[in-house]
């Protein structure tokens, strides 16, 4: 199927919403914090550790995960599917540690300041009372291909060659030239005049390439979860090979 200036212009909307969700939802904190007043922040901050404080009473394991590529509406569907017995916290790692105790003189359960040692860089929170196994599976099998965004690296080289580009009608020449491209209309078809390179592997996609693969539907991003380490009242168990856990040890 052809693409046109209306299917692009749908597109472009549905690229900018998206972008504008991820984004609140990573500083969703700090868009509150910074409009409201001290008070009402710390009246937020303190709802949260309270929230999190609670739910160590309400579930039997906690397990702290990492994730790339993080996609709004996939993540809201995979909590959809642990909601009956399972609670996610994702937002200021900070405000996450203090509520579990950063060391064995201020932790709220024996043993839980190991949870707040290895919640680092992107990561969240998940309290459950599903079975070790079910959780690990669903973990496991969690995986959503998408487009690449501006500053992910590439995971292959894409070249288009010279010729006509069938995929796109006329109406997309001036669009496709201000990407970059060497494009020319030639009796009403879209043609490249000379080779051109999309995007070197491993080398971070600039706006224009994101747009260009968006366009050819090539996806090179994978939202993805991994478990980082599981607490229960019983045990601790680490899961990601090569952290350095001398930190948690010492303590």
């Amino acid at each position: 199927m052809k693409l046109s200036l209306q299917n692009l212009a749908a597109l472009n909307y549905a690229m900018e919403a998206g972008a504008y969700v991820v984004g609140h939802r990573l500083v969703s904190d700090y868009i509150v914090t910074l409009s409201k007043t001290k008070k009402k922040g710390r009246e937020h901050k303190e709802s949260i550790v309270n929230s999190i404080r609670q739910a160590v009473e309400d579930y039997n394991s906690i397990y702290v995960f990492s994730f790339e590529n993080m996609r709004n509406l996939k993540f809201k569907e995979f909590r959809e599917r642990l909601k009956s017995s399972s609670r996610f916290f994702l937002g200021s790692n900070k405000v996450m540690q203090v509520s579990l105790g950063r060391s064995v003189a201020d932790e709220i359960r024996p043993g839980i300041h190991k949870i707040s040692k290895l919640l680092r860089g992107d990561a969240g929170i998940c309290f459950t009372n599903f079975p070790k196994e079910e959780v690990e599976r669903l973990f496991a099998e969690f995986k959503e291909h998408d487009f690449a965004r501006t500053g992910t690296n590439a995971t292959e080289k894409v070249e288009l060659n010279e010729g006509p580009l069938d995929q796109f009608t006329h109406e997309m020449e001036p669009f496709l030239r201000k990407q970059g491209m060497p494009v020319r209309l030639n009796k009403g078809v879209v043609e490249l005049v000379s080779d051109f390179v999309v995007c070197e592997e491993g080398k971070p996609l600039s706006p224009e390439s994101a747009r260009i693969l968006r366009l050819l539907g090539i996806k090179m991003a994978t939202f993805q979860l991994h478990l980082i380490c599981r607490w229960s009242p019983e045990d601790f168990e680490v899961y990601k090979a090569g952290l350095d856990l001398s930190d948690i040890e010492s303590t």
